[in-house]
């Protein structure tokens, strides 16, 4: 009886999600590639939903920050500059806080572009603050990166400021820093990130486990650090001696996430268990589909073995845009697996994620 529940739910999602594009192959023209791409961008520009220096835009606007690279549209660079003037190209409030630097990533790309010290002065300012006083210690959060989505928000962050820069200590900080939080919640037996230690410590002898006796590592979390990982890897140099650990965890991740793939090319918000969640889950796939296309356009990972895994994301990516550019079933904001999303879920970090992807599919030699 479970199996068919799982099956007519898995029907229902297909028919909902996969209603717009029936011709796989349109969806890696190029031409189709940044239609959408500007179409998804302006819709959800049109449709905001947080505080602008909200940890949700950041992931948004490194988004919009690829389609403007990918596009050259004028109107898309215009909203990026009109973001961070209106912000004052600050982060958010709290200095020791990942969520509130993540914005500041738009931030230095615009920099580069602009060479305005006002564009990263409120964050130089901020990271001085950052990596002289301790993190205010509650509860679990022992380290400063203490849960796997600070390695999205953070190290991309600090890094690209370390290269625009030329200071150093920004990226070794957030190396050690990444360590930390690797340390704290990889599993190196599943080749996955633990969202935080309430999923890695035992309460009363038992472990947090999903409905079929397996751990929990949720979706999007992982989508997270595999995005962290790409966006430091663009940053460092070639002969950058902390490369080689980032490029081993890639590899490492994208072989496990390859065998957690499901047939419709989305990974389900609880990895380990997908006949629970039958629903494929977008932010977390879109951030999967663009770290892993990022690896293999940039020599990192096997184009033979990864190509399948990227095409059949974005195909199933771009079943879930509808004719307005709304990106759906994308999980609401959370710390774990959820069920509670459908087609009409949306949200900017959703959009942000199928961007990201587009960016890279748009350059792979098929």
């Amino acid at each position: 009886m479970k199996k068919l529940i799982t099956l007519a739910l898995l029907v229902v999602f297909s028919l909902a999600c996969f209603s717009q594009t029936t011709d796989a192959r349109k969806v890696f023209k190029p031409s189709y590639i940044k239609k959408t791409m500007k179409k998804a961008t302006a819709w959800q520009l049109k449709n905001p939903r947080h505080e602008p220096t909200d940890w949700t835009n950041g992931a948004f606007y490194a988004g919009v920050t690829a389609a403007w690279e990918t596009t050259q549209s004028k109107s898309i660079l215009k909203a990026m500059m009109e973001m961070g003037e209106k912000n004052g190209w600050k982060p958010g409030r709290r200095w020791f806080h990942a969520d509130d630097i993540a914005i500041c990533q738009t931030y230095v790309d615009l920099y580069k572009r602009e060479k305005r010290q006002e564009m990263i002065q409120p964050f130089l300012d901020t990271i001085a603050i950052f990596m002289k006083k301790p993190y205010p210690v509650k509860g679990n959060e022992v380290i400063k990166w203490w849960w796997c989505d600070a390695l999205f928000m953070g190290p991309p962050a600090m890094v690209k400021l370390s290269a625009v820069t030329g200071n150093s200590a920004y990226a070794e900080y957030s190396d050690r820093l990444f360590h930390e939080c690797y340390d704290l919640l990889y599993d190196k037996e599943e080749h996955l990130f633990a969202r935080d230690l309430k999923y890695v410590i035992k309460n009363d002898g038992k472990d947090v486990r999903e409905a079929n006796g397996k751990k929990i590592f949720w979706s999007r979390g992982n989508g997270w650090v595999m995005g962290g990982i790409v966006r430091v890897l663009q940053e460092l140099p070639a002969d950058h001696p902390g490369r080689k650990f980032y490029v081993g965890l890639l590899r490492d991740m994208s072989a496990r996430l390859k065998e957690l793939q499901q047939p419709d090319g989305l990974w389900r918000a609880s990895l380990l268990d997908p006949e629970a969640y039958p629903g494929g889950e977008v932010s977390g796939s879109g951030f999967d589909c663009y770290a892993i296309a990022w690896g293999i356009n940039n020599n990192l990972l096997d184009k033979a073995t990864y190509l399948p895994v990227v095409e059949k994301a974005w195909i199933g990516l771009n079943r879930c845009v509808n004719k307005e550019g709304r990106v759906g079933w994308v999980q609401p904001i959370g710390a774990d697996p959820r069920k509670n999303f459908s087609e009409e879920s949306w949200e900017v970090y959703g959009t942000g994620a199928y961007l990201l992807a587009g960016s890279e599919i748009i350059k792979m030699k098929r």
